[in-house]
C-alpha cells in the first residue's frame, strides 16, 4: 500500500498529544470502512478495517502510563479492552452493532481529547507518558 506522504510528515512532526488524536482519526476511518464493508457484505475489506482498528486501539492501550495517568488511563485501558472485545465479537458473529457502538465510543473520546489538547497538554501528556515519538516503529499503518 502507497504511504500518503501528507499522513507520514504529520506523524513524524507530530508530538505526543498530536499522534494520539491521528491514532483516534485513524480508528473513526476504519470504523467507517467496516461500517460499509459489513453493508457491502465485503468480508475482506470489513477483516481489514477491523484489523487496522484493533492495531489502533493496541497502540493506543501499550502507550498509556498507568502510573502517572492514575486512574483516567486504567479506565481508558479498560476502554480500549472492552472496545476490542466488541470488534472480536462483530467478527465472529458478523454483526455491524458492536462495530457501531465502538465507533461511538471512538468519536466520544476523540472529541473530548481534542477538548483537552487544546485546554492543556500537560494531563493530556501524562496518560500517554510512555508514547514514542518515532511512529514509524509503531505496528499500525494508515
Amino acid at each position: 500500500m502507497p504511504i500518503d506522504p501528507y499522513l507520514e510528515s504529520r506523524i513524524l512532526a507530530a508530538d505526543p498529544v498530536e499522534l494520539i488524536h491521528i491514532l483516534y482519526e485513524h480508528a473513526l476511518t476504519q470504523l467507517k470502512l467496516a461500517r460499509i464493508a459489513f453493508a457491502e457484505n465485503n468480508i475482506a475489506a470489513r477483516c481489514q478495517a477491523i484489523s487496522k482498528t484493533l492495531a489502533a486501539l493496541g497502540e493506543l492501550e501499550c502507550s498509556l502510563d498507568l502510573n502517572a495517568g492514575g486512574s483516567i488511563s486504567q479506565n481508558l485501558a479498560r476502554l480500549y479492552q472492552y472496545m476490542r472485545k466488541r470488534l472480536l465479537e462483530a467478527t465472529m458473529k458478523r454483526d455491524a452493532g458492536p462495530v457501531a457502538e465502538v465507533e461511538t465510543l471512538m468519536r466520544t473520546l476523540d472529541e473530548g481529547w481534542t477538548a483537552m489538547q487544546h485546554a492543556e497538554s500537560a494531563p493530556a501528556e501524562l496518560l500517554y507518558s510512555n508514547y514514542v515519538a518515532d511512529a514509524a516503529a509503531h505496528c499500525w499503518s494508515a
